[in-house]
């Protein structure tokens, strides 16, 4: 017989009590804890489950030296979606659980049925959230063809195992995390403990089966992933797919990767047939415009292993009210606060009485140092009302005596600045060390304080 065992979980961190509290212990949240009954099973019901039954492991794992491991190369399945290969590190590895979380409405279950409606490989898809027309239909509409991709529409984690086991797939989606249930625990889909046990069993069968599995996961209303903070733990690579909704641009971002770096970015634009790949975000990220107005410059920018060039917007006006207001879109505030001191401490530039509103054109987040050259020179430009030539560019990071910082790999930042026809490009002098200017099609200005920055452009 199972034995009944009641615990109370909080639904905001997923942390668990004996007893009910009015306080969560871990987060400090208030009235959070919600009652949940899991039943253990015994050793007979644990040999009932088929799937693990099926996929177990002969053989108990031993004690190895790790130099009689044998050491192979990792195996990669690439994808026709190369921002989704670059973000993975190459591919998806054989056997590894991938997590994909969002907002509501982001895309999400568009990207996984674009990649499983355009890879060259067997998909089991499992939706809990819509039926086989819904998916046929959006399927239709995205891709125009309908490949060998297996649909299933279930949400008992062990019948879905049972039916990966049978198909045997090359790529298990499940779509998604919150909507799945274990039999064995008697609480609602979503909550702590049954995200906890499907999660686990998942990983369990993605191991064991050398299947890759990839599941969508929501995101709570300050931006994190639903769910106990032990599915980041479990899961291979977390990946998160963020934009604004009134924006067409889509940036997949990595978060936690086992198999390869945490600093790639891949770009979508949304269309009415899907998700495009957008190869070359700095042609897109760049306004196009006739005349050239003040409070713009363009920042020579990198993510990841991708140089991007953004236009940075600046908007210096007299304050209407007594307090100025501050406001940064797509750019840290407090950034922005230290580099309005640095410009009236160190070059005398009076924003008190102003109000400072600064955009990141296209409607993405930097977080790229670099940034600093590009936005005071937008400042300093909409203050003036001098327009900065639009064939200009900008890479170095601002110190908080004034001083320019260099910023790491330079000659991509100049290449990519070179390859879209601009005409100069300022640069830390510190940067210039060693660097073959002359290769470059493009006028390098070295600067070193905000002084000479001022000199160069205004005067």
């Amino acid at each position: 017989m199972s034995k009944v065992q009641k615990i109370f979980a909080c639904t905001n961190c997923g942390n668990t009590s004996p007893k009910w509290a009015g306080r969560c212990q871990a987060c400090g949240e208030w009235n959070t804890y919600q009652e949940e009954v899991i039943f253990k099973e015994t050793g007979q019901e644990e040999k009932k489950k088929a799937w693990k039954s099926g996929s177990a492991k002969k053989e108990d794992p031993k004690p190895v030296i790790i130099q009689e491991i044998q050491s192979g190369t990792m195996q990669r399945m690439q994808t026709p979606d190369q921002e989704l290969n670059r973000v993975l590190g190459g591919g998806i590895v054989a056997g590894s659980i991938v997590l994909v979380g969002g907002q509501p409405g982001i895309g999400k279950s568009t990207l996984m049925l674009q990649l499983a409606l355009g890879v060259n490989a067997k998909v089991l898809y499992v939706s809990g959230e819509e039926s086989e027309e819904q998916i046929k239909m959006r399927a239709e509409r995205i891709s125009g063809r309908i490949s060998d991709c297996y649909i299933l529409t279930e949400t008992n984690v062990a019948k879905v195992l049972q039916h990966a086991q049978q198909l045997s797939p090359d790529i298990l989606i499940v779509d998604s995390i919150q909507t799945l249930s274990s039999p064995h625990i008697d609480s609602t889909p979503g909550s702590v403990s049954q995200v906890r046990e499907c999660a686990g069993d998942l990983q369990r069968f993605a191991k064991e089966s050398n299947i890759p599995v990839i599941v969508i996961g929501h995101i709570t209303k300050d931006g994190t992933l639903a769910g106990p903070k032990l599915l980041e733990h479990i899961v291979d690579a977390v990946l998160q797919f963020e934009g604004d909704q009134h924006y067409t641009y889509r940036i997949l971002r990595t978060i936690k990767n086992r198999f390869g770096s945490t600093d790639e970015m891949g770009i979508y634009e949304m269309q009415a047939s899907g998700l495009r790949e957008v190869s070359n975000p700095s042609e897109l990220l760049l306004s196009q415009k006739d005349e050239e107005l003040s409070g713009s410059a363009v920042c020579a920018t990198i993510e990841g292993m991708r140089p991007m060039l953004i236009e940075t917007q600046a908007l210096v006006s007299k304050a209407v009210y007594g307090t100025p207001q501050r406001s940064a879109t797509g750019f840290d505030l407090r950034r922005l606060s230290m580099l309005l001191a640095v410009l009236e401490k160190r070059c005398g530039f009076i924003f008190g009485q102003n109000d400072v509103f600064l955009n990141i054109a296209g409607g993405i987040r930097v977080d790229d140092p670099a940034m600093d050259l590009a936005v005071v020179s937008a400042l300093i430009s909409s203050l003036l009302d001098i327009a900065i030539p639009g064939d200009y560019c900008f890479a170095g990071e601002v110190g908080l005596s004034g001083e320019i910082r260099a910023v790491n790999r330079i000659d991509q930042r100049i290449q990519e600045a070179d390859r879209l026809g601009f005409r100069k490009i300022f640069i830390s002098k510190y940067n210039a060390k060693g660097l073959p200017t002359e290769k470059y099609g493009i006028q390098v200005c070295t600067v070193s304080k905000m002084e000479e920055l001022y000199r160069a452009l205004f005067e």
